[in-house]
Formats: structure tokens, sequence, C-alpha cells
């Protein structure tokens, strides 16, 4: 009994040890791209700003674009339950489009508190990858939203294909300036969002066929 209990607890404690590792990793460089920005970090600035040996960072990953992939993508995997809530909750197409883009800047402006507080001037890298299995659920949900919302309103979105590019490409956009400004201004960059796209989808239901 006790020979089998050993291999197996020590399996756990391993697993926790790469668990605990990989996450310090993503945190150290959450920290150093916010500080210093992506293009400047380099893995050394990431081992750094952990305790672990500079070897085991390549036992995770490759490179810090696999990083920054890694913290995209666990940041867009958060955000999916708050796009769930929208859809719910929506009952109209402004509706939807102005909920979405508020959890959304919501979302962006919590997972940078950190960065914002200690005045770091590279906030805006955790939103949103267009290059994550994340991203893409994400976009082929939103796509799906919009064309069931639009039709159930008898609104025209022409390609919504473009249509959900063109909308994410905007939260992308506005999120990062929105954090750059002081105060972060929740709000007017929801406001600004929603009209933007609003009015975009009205001028191509408008067009001549």
């Amino acid at each position: 009994m006790n020979s089998i209990a050993k291999p197996v607890a020590a399996s756990g404690k391993r697993a926790k040890t790469k668990a605990a590792n990989r996450q310090a990793i993503l945190a150290a460089a959450r920290q150093v791209f916010a500080r210093i920005g992506f293009d400047a970090t380099t893995v050394r600035d990431i081992i750094r700003e952990t305790d672990l040996a500079s070897g085991t960072f390549y036992n995770y990953f490759k490179s810090k674009e696999e990083v920054f992939e890694a913290i995209a993508g666990e940041s867009a995997k958060r955000f999916r339950p708050k796009l769930q809530t929208v859809r719910e909750e929506a009952s109209s197409f402004e509706e939807y489009i102005r909920a979405a883009y508020a959890a959304y800047f919501t979302f962006l402006k919590a997972e940078n508190e950190e960065a914002i507080s200690n005045g770091a001037p590279h906030m805006a890298l955790i939103g949103v990858r267009v290059d994550t299995p994340e991203m893409h659920a994400i976009f082929d949900e939103i796509r799906t939203d919009l064309e069931e919302v639009a039709k159930s309103a008898n609104i025209s979105l022409g390609d919504s294909e473009y249509l959900t590019a063109s909308a994410i490409g905007i939260a992308r956009e506005l999120g990062d300036h929105m954090l750059q400004r002081r105060p972060v201004d929740l709000e007017g960059a929801t406001r600004f969002a929603t009209t933007l796209l609003l009015e975009g989808v009205k001028a191509i239901a408008a067009r001549p066929n």
C-alpha cells in the first residue's frame, strides 16, 4: 500500500510544482510586459522576475511569444463566461453591442488593475489576440451572436465575418487607449465603440443592394 501511495504522492507534488512554475513565469511576464512593453522584453527579463533557474523557463515555453499567447489565451478563457452572460441577458441588437463592449472594457481594466496602479506605461497587452484557440472560439461566438440578434431584429449586417472582425478591432484599439487614460474611461469607451459600430451597421443596411 505504501509503495503505491508514495509514487502517487510524488507525482501529485510534481504536477503542483509544474503548475506553480508555469504560473510564476506567466505572472512575471505580465509584470515585465506591462513595465517595458512586449517588444523590449527578453526571456532573460522574464526569468529575472522569478526565483526560477534560467533553464526552467524552457521546460514550459520556447519563447516570449509563447508566453504572451498563453497569457492572452487564459485571459480570453476568463472572458468567455462574461460574453455568455451578455448573450443571455441582451434583449435587442443595440443592447447586445453595448453590453458586450461594456463587459470587455470592464474586464480589460480589471485584468490590468495592478499595472495601472503601478503606473506601468505598457498595460494594453492582455486583451484580445486573434491567433489563439480561445480567441478563435470567441470570434465564432460573437459572429453567431451578431447574426442571431440581428436576425431577430430584422437588421442586415452585410458580411458578418467582416463585421465581427471590425467589432473586435474596435474593442482592441479603444481598449488600448482607454487603459492609458487617467482615470480609465469605461463609460466613454463603451459609448464611443457602441455608437461607432451601430452607425456602421446602419450605413451597411442603408446601402442599395
